[in-house]
């Protein structure tokens, strides 16, 4: 695409930001200035929607459910709802190896596949990346000191960390729509960082060197390999305060999206008391920024409860601003956060799916990616 035709572009698209959301009119460009026009209305689209709808959310929806692996078009989100999510969850655990296969079992070639099917038909691809220690190459879950201060610029093991980033860009870079248009994916590197399970987590680094690593992660991505379809995702764990939150945030230039991992682990009135927390400081904070606002993951394992979707997970996601909502994936029977027909929620599942104020794949178009979305 020519340069002269890139600017016709934008400032078409400005103007009918500018048309169709006045009250966000100085906050509707991701924080890219680069940005593919694809990439950017999905920012703007997920701006408007966050204001009264919720997107739902699945991780590996499309590569396996439970009791089934890789069958074309099926989902256990679509066998119960008829309707595919809105918004898709893979990983990118193992690409740094250059093994075949992600940490789930998913092959990467089958990961490009859905990704372009998922964009085809109008939904949203996230990725986060649960990717081994450059320096020790344990696995996402160990927990040595001073991994990233080694990999940051004038890290003893920087360039290894570089060759990491060189292969997601690769990878990246074959994500392409029918017109050779590239396909905007929200990233979500370095998650649950306020946690202490990941070796870049906040007992293992100190706030400086993980902003650091974030800021050099994404202007690499940028500047140095040119990938300009990425929103890039600030997702915490744990937080108690708005200081706590933003400890360790690395910018208005670095982040796009603002949010938070939270799962129901005790009963449901100790769940809903710390998602409301976390969502007050949150939607201060998404506000405050000009971000936009996510549950960027949840579930309740087993969902043992018939009634959890309308009775738990409803009332919170809708009650603040949130753009949309990743439950994990579906597994096996002993793991699973998603029904399928047959499961104890399945009905009040379909009665979440019905709510109008929540989004699945039917009410969202491949205009997505070229115009605005309405109400």
């Amino acid at each position: 695409m020519s340069k002269s035709l890139k600017v016709i572009l934008c400032s078409l698209f400005l103007m009918e930001m500018l048309t169709a959301a006045p009250l966000y009119a100085q906050h509707i460009l991701p924080s890219d200035p680069a940005a593919t026009t694809e990439t950017r209305f999905l920012y703007g689209n997920l701006q408007q929607m966050a204001q009264t709808k919720v997107i739902f959310g699945h991780q590996d929806d499309l590569a396996y459910g439970v009791g089934w692996v890789n069958e074309k078009g099926r989902s256990d989100v679509k066998s119960v709802t008829g309707s595919y999510p809105g918004v898709y969850g893979w990983d990118m655990g193992r690409l740094e190896l250059d093994h075949p296969n992600n940490l789930d079992g998913v092959p990467f070639t089958a990961i490009i596949s859905h990704v372009k099917e998922v964009y085809n038909r109008g939904g949203i691809n996230t990725f986060s990346w649960h990717f081994n220690d450059p320096v020790t190459d344990s696995t996402a879950w160990s927990k040595p000191l001073n991994t990233v201060k080694q990999i940051i610029p004038g890290g003893s093991h920087h360039e290894a960390y570089v060759k990491y980033l060189d292969k997601f860009a690769v990878f990246a870079s074959q994500l392409k729509g029918p017109k050779g248009e590239m396909i905007p994916v929200i990233f979500r590197p370095f998650h649950e960082h306020t946690g202490s399970w990941f070796w870049w987590g906040n007992k293992e680094c100190s706030p400086e060197d993980f902003i650091a690593l974030w800021r050099f992660t994404v202007d690499y991505l940028r500047n140095t390999k040119n990938i300009h379809h990425l929103l890039i995702a600030y997702s915490a764990a744990d937080y108690a305060t708005e200081k706590d939150y933003l400890e360790r945030y690395p910018g208005d230039n670095y982040v796009d999206i603002i949010g938070f991992d939270a799962y129901m682990q005790k009963d449901a009135a100790h769940f809903t008391k710390d998602l409301n927390n976390r969502y007050e400081i949150l939607e201060k904070v998404a506000q405050e920024h000009h971000k936009i606002p996510a549950l960027t993951e949840t579930g309740y394992v087993l969902i043992p409860d018939p009634q959890w979707w309308t009775n738990v997970l409803l009332p919170a996601i809708t009650k603040y601003k949130t753009a949309y909502v990743l439950t994990w994936r579906n597994w096996k029977t002993e793991h699973y956060f998603a029904p399928y027909p047959g499961q104890a929620s399945e009905e009040d599942f379909k009665k979440f799916y019905a709510d109008p104020r929540i989004i699945f794949q039917d009410k969202l178009k491949p205009s997505i990616y070229s115009k605005i979305w309405t109400p």
